[in-house]
């Protein structure tokens, strides 16, 4: 039997090729306990002639992001490490890259999350960034902007951060995520079995379908991805949806986006546009010719 590998589409990345020639990116699979839970860790340093900005459309995932911008052998004050839990976001992700820099991330499985950190439910941190000490205040820092001073969190930091080696990153996140749970949570396997459902089933384009396959009502079902997605069922599904209709545009070839709308869902084409528009900043039509631009 093959070993597991972490998936390796660019889903959800605006223009993946410019973001991938200009950053060394990469996903690593975590300790087998942890993978239940996460989707992967993903990998990114960059050495930047010129700032370049990226952009992404958010999956339903939480994120737990360990950063650092500027050369690691630069001064402390000019590169200060940090940490914060990225909850779901809700609009485009963008961010400037530029110089040197590193980030070492966990994406979490949608409804993975909250068995690390049980106190509050998921949608508590959803349209956030948060320093890392609000879900896990054992790394709480005497300044509480969430970079490093001298404490549990600057270990955690350099742990993380500082190798250039990604086998001994991936084991400084497996470490620090074991010592953090996850606590046992049926309710979070159930959440994330669901997820799953609406990410691979494409006939799910409905709530309602969703809610009889789950066997839950439509109103249990709310509740249950407050707690543990962060997001209504909704709003997993359009953003899946959304997703797919992405990665259409990014073949080359224009797709019929009418015939899609209704692949996807959408009860028309012009509530295709607007989604689309709305969320990646460009009609899929104008994303589409860009995409065919070599």
């Amino acid at each position: 039997m093959s070993e597991p590998a972490p998936r390796r589409d660019t889903r959800g990345i605006v223009a993946p090729s410019e973001l991938l020639s200009r950053v060394r990116f990469r996903r690593h699979l975590p300790a087998p306990e942890l993978r239940p839970y996460l989707e992967h860790y993903w990998l990114i340093d960059w050495a930047l002639p010129e700032p370049y900005t990226t952009h992404v459309v958010p999956h339903p995932s939480v994120n737990v992001v360990f950063q650092r911008y500027g050369p690691l052998g630069g001064r402390p004050s000019a590169a200060r490490p940090a940490a914060e839990v990225s909850g779901i976001g809700l609009g485009l992700f963008t961010k400037r890259l530029e110089g040197e820099g590193r980030v070492c991330g966990v994406q979490f499985r949608p409804g993975g999350f909250r068995p690390f950190a049980p106190a509050w439910p998921v949608s508590a941190w959803t349209g956030r960034r948060v320093p890392l000490h609000e879900p896990f205040p054992d790394t709480r820092d005497p300044a509480g902007d969430g970079t490093a001073d001298g404490t549990a969190l600057d270990t955690v930091l350099s742990a993380v951060l500082s190798p250039d080696d990604d086998h001994a990153r991936v084991a400084a996140l497996d470490a620090f995520l074991l010592a953090h749970g996850p606590a046992p949570d049926p309710a979070a396997d159930t959440a994330m079995e669901l997820v799953d459902l609406v990410r691979a089933d494409r006939t799910v384009l409905r709530v309602g379908r969703l809610a009889r396959l789950s066997g839950l009502s439509p109103r249990s079902l709310q509740r249950l991805f407050a707690s543990h997605v962060g997001v209504g069922p909704k709003w997993v599904i359009l953003r899946y949806r959304l997703h797919e209709a992405l990665e259409r545009a990014e073949d080359g070839a224009a797709p019929d986006w009418a015939g899609l709308a209704v692949e996807l869902g959408y009860s028309d084409q012009a509530h295709l546009v607007r989604d689309f528009t709305a969320t990646v900043g460009l009609s899929p039509t104008a994303y589409a010719r860009g995409m065919s631009v070599p």
